[in-house]
Parts: structure tokens; C-alpha cells; sequence
């Protein structure tokens, strides 16, 4: 059996030489059976060993005993140890959230601090094949699509690695005792209040007797097709910003344009928790709406259309602070708060501003850069009236987030530049100008 998780870790890429691995440990049969699994293997790829726990407070004494079990486990093996102790029940309560999945909070915080920390650089735990059948059952259930149903992942983004999930929890059991390895038994994993437990000793065993009997092997055998299927649509997504033309998703085939959504809130929220279908669908509506505005509030995120484009936020995140101003001596670059550059340089004897370039008479007036502000109102070059920003704005389709930081050039009470719309009409350069203010913005924010 060692040799075949031998395989899942090559297959998968698991562990690169020399990795530093944090096993994490409850002291139940799968994760023991995973220690000393690669207790066996870390030679083979000179992996460095740390056992870690995590004491979760929800079974009193008995989940203190368990701590004492994996750390005199890992003593044993000669292994550092690092653990965590918790009031998951506490904090369940206080955040109105399920114990489950506070209790994996808990876990996963832990694992991404030891991580940051330079401790380790992946985890390992010990989900098995019957893991991925209850799993993906449980998302069926809840209603999940095709990227739930992928299940739970051999390797993941953050970190974690699972070497024992295509081996049976029995295969697990039998090779420990024929090692005559102990084990800790969890009493919970009885308790129906769980509803991975009723799956597990209700549903499952009914599904087996009434129906088919390889059920497991089959919702296994879905979470590997249905995984494989979403590394496809994983490719076709790419990178995707926080903000980006709607038409990304609108455009898009029904398929691709609801994983587009999902993995846009996901980049924000960090997990698709109390996402469903509805909201997703909202979204996708929002970026068809022929309005090209709108605003949406869900979970965690908050999604904004303004004109061909919607951005995702985390949803209670400050608005970005207005209030930039600087005084300028050219020549010189100043670097936009929202990214890129603007420089500014003098030309003399009548040389000229380049295509990407704008041009002005060099001012005598102290000059002033800073954001637009409302009221804000000139004559840019070739216009035949001075207009509002604002409506300058509505008129160029400028994502409204875009305008709270948007540069413009004053002096004297007066504005003389502004990014996009260029010069004033009273301040461009001609051919006579004897000095000219060169104006380059450069990778501005476009969106």
C-alpha cells in the first residue's frame, strides 16, 4: 500500500525535493496511517516531517487525550510537533456558523499560518476514497454543480495535498493492524447531529443495499471526472482580475460564464461558502443588462457594473480615499495611488511633445496634481464649451470607480490637464510656445 501512495504523491506532483511537510494528525486511523506512510517515504524525496494538530475543544477530555496521543506519536518518530488548542463551539456560536465547518476554519487558518511562517511548505492530510464518495453525495444533496461535485482535490492551491484519497478507509484500517499501529477512535463520527455522519451510516448503506452497490466507487469515480472536466474549463478562465469587461462573461457560453462568476467571487472571498445558484445567475444577468449599471451585494462580495465593465470586492472594504494632491516641479514622475506613473518634462526651443504626449504651455503658476473633485468643469482643446467632468465621464463610458482617483492638473484656481481629455483649449502648446509641459501617463489603471 506504501508504494501505491508512493504513486498518488508522483502522480500529482505532491512533494517536491527536500519539501517541509506538516502532517496533520487527528489521531484517528486515516491520518496515522498517513504519518507513517510517509514516515516510510520521506527518504525518497528527502521530505522534512513536522506532525501537527489541531485540539478543537468539542469533545472535552477524550480531545485533550487525542492530543496527547499525537504528540507522544510524534515523539515517538522523532518528529517536531506543532498544534493549535480551540473553542470551535464558542466560536460557532459566535459567528452563527455550522460547527463543521468552523472546526475546518479553525484547521485551515492554522495550516496557512505554518505556512506564511516558513515552517512548512504543504500540508498533508488523510482523506480517503470514502471521504470523496461522502463528499461529493453531501454537495449533490446541497445541490451543487459540476465544480462541487469535483469533490475534494488531490492538491490545492493553498497548500494541501491528500496522498491516501484513492485508497479505501478499510485498506487503511487492515494495514495498521497488521503493522499493529494504534489508533484513536472519534465518538462523534457516530453522532447523527452530523450530517456527514447520517450520510456516512444511513444513506450510504441504504444506497449500497437498495440500489447499487459499488455506490462509493461510483460518486468517487464522478469527483475524477468531474475534476478533470473543471481543469478544462480551469484553462479556458485563465488569470482573472478583479475587474474585467463584462462582456467576459456575457459573451461566453452558459458553461464558462457561470465558472467566470464563480471564480471571481472566489479570488475575492477566498472560498464559494453560501454562493448559490441564484446568485451566480444575478450575475450573469447584471453583466447582459443593456443598462450597463447595476450593483449586487452577495456573501461576502460586492459586485459593481458601471457601463462595460464589473468589478468584484470584498464586501465591507473601504472606498478607495479621495483626497490625493501634490505640488509638482518639472521635470519630474509622480506615482498614481491606483498604479502607474505620470511624468512630466520641459521641452525648450520649440521641440516638441511626442504622439504620446500632451502638450501645454509650461505655466508660471505653482502646479497642483490631483484627483477629480465634483463641480470640477473646463474647455479641453478642440472643444467649442467648457463641460463638466462628470458628464465627460458618462460621455468617454468611465467606470465610475475609476473617477475618484482620476489626475488632473490645476494652477491658479484653474484646470489645465486632465487625464484622457487632455489640455485646456487656453493651455495647449502651439508652435510659438517657446516651453512646453509634456504630460505621459503611463499604465494607468484602464478599469
Amino acid at each position: 500500500m506504501v508504494e501505491r501512495i508512493a504513486g498518488n504523491i508522483s502522480r500529482y506532483n505532491m512533494f517536491q525535493p527536500g519539501a517541509r511537510v506538516g502532517v496533520a494528525v487527528s489521531g484517528g486511523a486515516d491520518s496515522v496511517c498517513l504519518l507513517h506512510a510517509l514516515f516510510e517515504l520521506a527518504p525518497r524525496w528527502n521530505l522534512h516531517l513536522r506532525v501537527i494538530h489541531v485540539e478543537h475543544g468539542i469533545r472535552g477530555e477524550a480531545s485533550r487525550v487525542d492530543a496527547q496521543f499525537v504528540h507522544e506519536l510524534a515523539e515517538a518518530l522523532g518528529l517536531p510537533f506543532s498544534w493549535r488548542a480551540a473553542d470551535a463551539p464558542a466560536i460557532a456560536e459566535d459567528t452563527r456558523d455550522n460547527l463543521e465547518q468552523t472546526a475546518r476554519r479553525i484547521r485551515h487558518e492554522f495550516y496557512r499560518e505554518l505556512i506564511a511562517r516558513g515552517e512548512i511548505d504543504r500540508v498533508a492530510t488523510g482523506h480517503t476514497r470514502n471521504d470523496q464518495a461522502e463528499t461529493v453525495l453531501y454537495r449533490i444533496l446541497r445541490g451543487s454543480g459540476v465544480s462541487g461535485i469535483a469533490g475534494i482535490r488531490p492538491v490545492t492551491s493553498g497548500g494541501i495535498v491528500r496522498p491516501l484519497l484513492f485508497l479505501w478507509r478499510n485498506e487503511v484500517e487492515t494495514w495498521l493492524r497488521e503493522r499493529q499501529i494504534a489508533w484513536r477512535e472519534d465518538h462523534t463520527n457516530a453522532d447523527p447531529a452530523y450530517t456527514r455522519n447520517r450520510i456516512r451510516h444511513q444513506l450510504l448503506p441504504l444506497l449500497r443495499a437498495g440500489y447499487n452497490p459499488l455506490i462509493d466507487d461510483t460518486l468517487a469515480r464522478m469527483a475524477t471526472l468531474a475534476a478533470e472536466d473543471e481543469k478544462f474549463w480551469d484553462a479556458q478562465i485563465g488569470d482573472l482580475p478583479a475587474t474585467f469587461e463584462a462582456s467576459r462573461i456575457a459573451d461566453a457560453p452558459a458553461a464558462l460564464g457561470r465558472r467566470i462568476v464563480r471564480r471571481a467571487i472566489e479570488n475575492v472571498k477566498g472560498d464559494l461558502r453560501q454562493i448559490g445558484f441564484d446568485h451566480v445567475e444575478a450575475i450573469v444577468n447584471l453583466t447582459r443588462s443593456r443598462e450597463g449599471s447595476g450593483r449586487l451585494q452577495i456573501p461576502g462580495v460586492d459586485v459593481l457594473r458601471s457601463f462595460d465593465w464589473i468589478r468584484f470586492r470584498a464586501l465591507g472594504a473601504l472606498p478607495e480615499p479621495r483626497g490625493f494632491s501634490c505640488r509638482i516641479a518639472p521635470p519630474c514622475v509622480i506615482e498614481w495611488p491606483e498604479g502607474g506613473s505620470i511624468s512630466f518634462e520641459i521641452r525648450e526651443n520649440g521641440s516638441s511633445c511626442d504622439k504620446l504626449e500632451d502638450g501645454l504651455c509650461c505655466p508660471e503658476e505653482v502646479l497642483e496634481l490631483r484627483n477629480w473633485q465634483p463641480g470640477d468643469r473646463y474647455r479641453p482643446a478642440g472643444w467649442n464649451h467648457e463641460q463638466k467632468i462628470k458628464q465627460m465621464f458618462q460621455d468617454a463610458r468611465i467606470p465610475i470607480w475609476l473617477r475618484r482617483r482620476w489626475p488632473v492638473l490645476a494652477a491658479g484656481g484653474r484646470i489645465l490637464w486632465s487625464r484622457q481629455f487632455g489640455p485646456a483649449a487656453e493651455s495647449v502648446a502651439t508652435g510659438e510656445s517657446p516651453r512646453r509641459l509634456c504630460i505621459c501617463e503611463r499604465d494607468l489603471p484602464v478599469a
